[in-house]
């Protein structure tokens, strides 16, 4: 059956309604977002909120998409990640974290539920909300979820979109309060130099823990470690949101420098450690696969070098660009996409942690790997066969 059969005979339910149905949600909570975050500090500290948060969302979706990059996600699920942490994670948590900060002051005294929210209800509930998606993914979209690179991938687009949301609102608040500040108050500025130079990746290392566990989760043949790594994930972001949330809540300056610099620092820090491990082991597990995929004539020899690492693989989009244009790279990119998905695959099947749909997601990847050649093929029209240059038949 081909690809436009496929589509027209999907049920409209999923082609029409469901991407309507989708919108509908996310605008409605953008909208009570906005409505909510601009009764509590004004329309202008809105506007600011929302200008000073947007500089440093910017590096670190670009981060986690340099993370991702041997097989890269279907952009269309990384925007819908990002999207449920700016709007589905937030609204969740601050229903939850509201009713907290009310249950707090009525048992401690007025003006304690805002740190009973912050050192309790946050930490439990906003990692939960965000470490759904990433559980969803898992449990739905088995095929996408490849291990604990494509875990860290989309906690960090939840979780830098969850950020997002709360930094228009603090920023917001912040200038509300003190306006852009001075040398005695601390104003929007301060609250930049916080949270979007000092510590924009904070939310993402929290939620980061839950997609590590539910990366090793995807990895193993063992049912234990499949039910224990993602709570673990859980309570290792769990425990880190709450250090930081009262080093900062009920702390002073020392203390929340030395959670930043003895805790923090040396966690990032060792999450990038792990981070180019993982992206080593990929290189080897697809570098080990493509001779078979010679052998069956899928790819050409002379592209196994060009194919086996990232610097090979840009030079031989770049070339294409230059010689054949955007949509030529385009192609040959997706190409390249194939050819790792198909040999994550393979290494899944060998150690056992594909599932019994394996061999049939195998015939549908080698269908894909095929068809992608096809129009790299197609797009590249010239006659030169140097890996890099263009794809030949």
């Amino acid at each position: 059956m081909s690809e436009a059969q496929l589509h027209r005979h999907t049920p409209r339910r999923l082609t029409v309604l469901l991407p309507v149905v989708a919108l509908v949600v996310l605008a409605g909570c953008g909208l009570t977002l906005l409505a909510l975050s601009t009764a509590r500090v004004g329309l202008v500290a809105e506007l600011v909120g929302v200008g000073a948060a947007l500089l440093p969302v910017g590096p670190v979706v670009a981060a986690f998409l340099w993370v991702d990059r041997w097989e890269p996600e279907p952009a269309k699920l990384l925007w819908s990640a990002f999207a449920w942490g700016a709007c589905g994670a937030t609204i969740t948590a601050l229903l939850i974290n509201n009713t907290a900060e009310a249950v707090g002051d009525l048992l401690l005294g007025q003006g304690n539920g805002d740190k009973l929210s912050a050192v309790v209800s946050a930490p439990l509930f906003e990692e939960a909300a965000k470490g759904v998606f990433i559980l969803g993914v898992y449990l739905f979209l088995r095929t996408e979820f490849d291990g604990v690179i494509d875990g860290i991938v989309f906690a960090g687009f939840t979780a830098a979109g969850f950020a997002f949301t709360e930094n228009i609102y603090y920023f917001g608040r912040a200038f509300s309060d003190y306006g852009f500040g001075d040398s005695t108050s601390p104003g929007v500025i301060a609250a930049f130099v916080l949270r979007g130079l000092l510590s924009p990746f904070t939310h993402p290392l929290f939620t980061v823990m839950i997609g590590i566990g539910i990366g090793v989760a995807a990895r193993t043949t063992s049912a234990r470690t499949r039910v224990l790594a993602p709570i673990a994930g859980y309570v290792a972001a769990v425990l880190l949101h709450a250090t930081w949330n009262a080093s900062a809540t009920l702390g002073t300056a020392s203390t929340f420098l030395g959670v930043y610099f003895l805790l923090m620092v040396p966690l990032f820090g060792s999450v990038l450690w792990l981070v180019g491990w993982h992206r080593k082991r990929e290189q080897r597990v697809i570098a080990a696969a493509l001779p078979a995929m010679v052998e069956s004539r899928w790819i050409l020899p002379s592209e196994v070098e060009a194919l086996a690492s990232l610097h090979g693989r840009k030079e031989w989009r770049a070339r294409v660009r230059r010689r054949n244009g955007r949509q030529a790279a385009a192609a040959v990119e997706e190409y390249q996409a194939a050819v790792s998905e198909l040999a994550f695959l393979w290494h899944a099947m060998a150690v056992g942690t594909a599932g019994p749909a394996g061999p049939a997601h195998e015939t549908k990847l080698i269908s894909v790997l095929k068809q992608a050649r096809k129009r790299a093929v197609q797009a590249s029209a010239h006659r030169d066969r140097e890996p890099g240059s263009s794809v030949s038949a």
